[in-house]
This record gives structure tokens, C-alpha cells and sequence, in this order.
């Protein structure tokens, strides 16, 4: 009490001390007052890029069934509400898409910031199409206006978020517009994707464009802007276009799992499902992505079952196969994946196959397929799209070997292989070892406790739509 007490009379005899140059006198001239949006751009691609990837390593590749966890496997084992070594994606979202509005505001105020209106938007739809396709209704429209704004927003329908204006599609049509609209010779700054190419920032929109028009396929018909895409052809094309940064052998740009203590590194081994879905096409990334379990006498590989019961199971390290060297002791070759060709290739073979565009589905399939093995650094089998990932293979569907080839080449990156295994059921996940969730594959990420505690009016109606938070309940595109 007493502290309270002092402080608030400092506070006083500073308000009785204040004179006409108060304002100036205590204005640091070193630190200013705004923040760059050169500045902000770089933090926000690398901040959500280096988080997103993380995340993809300790938590989407547990859902999607790429690794499994050891240990710490509430997350591996269902328990969404309960994340551990990741699976909170939430607070990423929200701070990258609050700070990249900040970027927006200022280039929409400011002339000199103009170059940024365009990366902004294409930024907050690519962010904003991750986050609702996790939680399916999320705040957006008013969430992210900061003083000027609401501090308890609105949950906004998924629908409304990829259809109505200033929403996902919307935003990516105005980031082109506003780049094709910029004649100013002010470069673009702090651009870690594109070094500041704004012609390379509408293939990366176009590429988004695609593929969130496959994903909303279901529930609208996209096939006339799917073919004009197409047609008109100004999309990611290959692997030197992607939306991509590199990570580094050092800190601070190295990949964290580089960094982090041996033990959280060792308690993430190879999956069972991915496993034997690489081994049936004997697909050489297996080399690539993991490295033989200590136990083997000729460079073998071996995947757990995901889901384990840690307290009652006991598991020898050395008889499982660890993450791949590029993962820990050689990150360099390491990408924090925003979208690719061979991603973009994968979505207009599906588009191709469902008769939404006119093209030959197969012939993208096979671009798709060698530009992951690409991406990946790894040759090619000469025989791989013959025998064992033949298009045509009659044991398996068309988009069964589409999806399985996007799924296997999205490792870490971010949730997407679990996405699309809810929008396809493709591969065939396992059922896991020991469910916390009933025995059922989740098909959304649950709101975090603090969505409750902090915005609980709001909060109640999104509670209720899914079935008090259920992790069953599925988002819109899926329905």
C-alpha cells in the first residue's frame, strides 16, 4: 500500500510540474515514436514464418502424422486443450495480423509507405486464411484496430472471413490492385520473401488465390476464377518463385529445433503412418527428412505409432528413426514455406482432375511431384512417377495421390497437412495408440482459454456453434 501510495504521488507532483515544453522535454529523440514498416514487414514475415515452422515440427506434424512425440504427448494423444511443446497457434496469428495492420494503416495514411499497402493485404489474407481455417469462426473484422478499435471483438462467420469485403479474397484482389496501381520509385524494405519484388508478390497472391478457392471448392463454385487463374498463368510457377526464407546454421535465423537442449530435439521421432506411406512408394525423402534409428544394423528406418500413453509405454529411443540432419545439426537448407510451386502444381492437378479448369491433371501431378523432390533436395528416382507414384496406379484414386504427394512434401509446414487430410480424408491417417478425444481424429484446433476469459460475451457464441469448443465440430469449407 505504501508503494501505491508513493507512486501516485510522484504521479501528482509530476502533473503539478508540468510546463508548456512538457511534451518536448520528455520526448526520446532516439526513439521513435513509429515504428518503420520496413521494419514491421521483416518481423512479421520472420516472426510468423520462424513460429509457424515450430509449430509445424512440435504440433502440425504430430495432427497430420508426419512425427510423434515421446514424451510431453498430451497434444500427440488429442489433448488440444492442453498444449505442450507447441500447438497454440492463436497468439501467433493475432500479433503478427495486429502488427501487420499496423504496416496496412501506414501505407494507407502515409504516401511514402504506399509500396506496402500491397504485401499487407496479400500478408493479412494469407494470415487470416491459416487462422480461421484452424479455429473455423475467429474475431476479424473488428479484432485488429487496436485504440481505434473494439477490445472485445465479434467471432465472424468462416464464410464471411473468405467472402465478403475486406475479407480473404478481397484482400488478395486489393493487394494486386494496389501494386499494379504503385508508381512511386520508394522500394519496398525489409521484404525477406521477395527482396522486394512486387511482381513476385502477385505470383505469391495468385498462388494463394488458388489454393483458397480449392479449399472453399465445396462450399462455392470457384471454377470460373480457377480457370482464369490458370489461363492467365501469373502464379507461382517454380521452385526459384516460391514464398520462401531460408533459415541459417546460426542464430538468431537458424531453425529452432537447432537450438533447442538435445531432449526436446530427441522427443520427436518419426510417425508410423509416414513411415510406411514412404516406404510403400520406396520415396527416397525418407533419407532426407529423418535418419536410421540407432538400432539398425543397415540404415533402416522405423516409425511409432502416434498417440502413445508415455506413463505406461516404454519406449527405447534408439529404435526409432530421429528428424533428418537438416533439421538440427545442418538447417540451411531449411525453409519457412509460405506457398511453393510444387503446392500450386498440387492444387491445379485437383482442380484439374475435378473438372474445375481444362488441363491435363496428370501432367501437373508430375510437375508437382519432382519440384517437392526438389524442394527437398533430394534426386528423383527415375522410376518414382512410373511405378511407384504412377498417377494411374489402379490401387489408388487420382487426388488420393495428389493429396498424398502435397501431404508428404508439407512436412513442417505449419498445419497444412493436417488441413488437407480434414478437407480429403487423404492419406489414411491411423487411428492413434492411446486417444484423449474419444477415438477421433480432431478436424479443428480449439479456442484457447484466454478467448474465454478475455472476451467471454463473444466468446459464448463461438462456444456454442461448436458444440462448447468441441475438437469434432467441422469449420465451414468442411461442412
Amino acid at each position: 500500500m505504501k508503494k501505491i501510495i508513493y507512486t501516485l504521488a510522484i504521479f501528482a507532483f509530476t502533473l503539478a510540474s508540468c510546463t508548456k515544453d512538457f511534451e518536448e522535454l520528455n520526448t526520446n529523440i532516439n526513439e521513435p515514436v513509429a515504428v518503420q514498416p520496413s521494419l514491421l514487414l521483416r518481423q512479421v514475415i520472420y516472426d510468423f514464418g520462424e513460429n509457424m515452422s515450430y509449430e509445424g515440427f512440435v504440433a502440425g506434424d504430430l495432427l497430420a502424422q508426419h512425427r510423434t512425440a515421446l514424451d510431453f504427448n498430451l497434444f500427440d494423444r488429442h489433448d488440444l486443450k492442453s498444449p505442450q511443446l507447441g500447438g497454440n497457434p492463436w497468439e501467433i496469428f493475432y500479433t503478427n495480423l495486429r502488427d501487420n495492420e499496423i504496416i496496412l494503416k501506414q501505407a494507407q495514411e502515409t504516401t511514402a509507405y504506399a509500396v506496402y499497402e500491397g504485401p499487407a493485404l496479400i500478408l493479412k489474407a494469407y494470415m487470416a486464411a491459416g487462422l480461421t481455417d484452424l479455429f473455423g469462426d475467429v474475431p476479424y473484422f473488428e479484432a485488429f484496430n487496436g485504440i481505434d478499435g473494439t477490445v472485445t471483438p465479434a467471432y465472424d462467420l468462416q464464410e464471411d472471413i473468405y467472402l465478403s469485403e475486406n475479407g480473404i479474397l478481397d484482400n488478395l484482389d486489393k493487394g494486386i490492385a494496389a501494386i499494379n496501381a504503385y508508381t512511386s520509385s520508394i522500394a519496398l524494405e525489409g521484404d525477406i520473401l521477395y527482396n522486394g519484388n512486387l511482381d513476385s508478390w502477385i505470383l505469391f497472391a495468385n498462388s494463394l488465390k488458388i489454393k483458397y478457392l480449392i479449399r472453399i471448392s465445396d462450399k462455392v463454385d470457384v471454377a470460373n476464377q480457377l480457370q482464369t487463374l490458370f489461363t492467365e498463368g501469373n502464379y507461382i510457377k517454380n521452385n526459384s518463385q516460391n514464398a520462401i526464407f531460408d533459415f541459417t546454421n546460426t542464430e538468431p535465423n537458424s531453425f529452432r529445433l537447432s537450438q533447442l537442449r538435445v531432449g526436446d530435439f530427441n522427443n520427436f521421432v518419426l510417425s508410423e503412418t509416414m513411415e510406411e506411406i514412404l516406404k510403400e512408394l520406396n520415396d527416397t525423402r525418407i533419407e532426407t527428412m529423418f535418419r536410421p534409428f540407432s538400432n539398425s544394423s543397415s540404415n533402416e528406418f522405423n516409425g511409432l505409432i502416434n498417440g502413445i500413453d508415455a506413463s505406461s509405454t516404454s519406449i527405447a529411443l534408439a529404435d526409432y528413426s530421429l528428424a533428418g540432419i537438416i533439421f538440427r545439426e545442418d538447417s540451411s537448407t531449411l525453409d519457412a514455406n509460405f506457398i511453393t510451386a510444387w503446392e500450386t502444381s498440387f492444387l491445379l492437378a485437383e482442380a484439374a482432375q475435378k473438372g474445375l479448369i481444362s488441363t491435363d491433371a496428370e501432367t501437373l501431378y508430375n510437375t508437382g511431384v519432382a519440384q517437392a523432390f526438389e524442394y527437398w533436395n533430394t534426386t528423383l528416382p527415375t522410376d518414382y512417377l512410373t511405378v511407384n507414384a504412377n498417377f494411374n496406379d489402379a490401387t489408388k484414386t487420382p487426388l488420393e495421390q495428389i493429396i498424398t504427394q502435397k501431404w508428404i512434401a508439407s512436412v513442417i509446414n505449419g498445419y497444412e497437412g493436417w488441413i488437407e487430410y480434414r478437407r480429403t480424408g487423404y492419406p489414411a491417417l491411423k487411428a492413434i495408440s492411446a486417444s484423449l478425444n474419444n477415438g477421433v481424429i480432431p478436424v479443428r484446433m480449439p479456442y484457447p482459454a484466454e478467448a474465454a476469459s478475455l472476451n467471454s460475451e463473444n466468446y459464448a457464441v463461438a462456444d456454442e456453434a461448436t458444440n462448447g469448443n468441441s475438437l469434432d465440430v467441422k469449420v465451414w469449407w468442411n461442412n
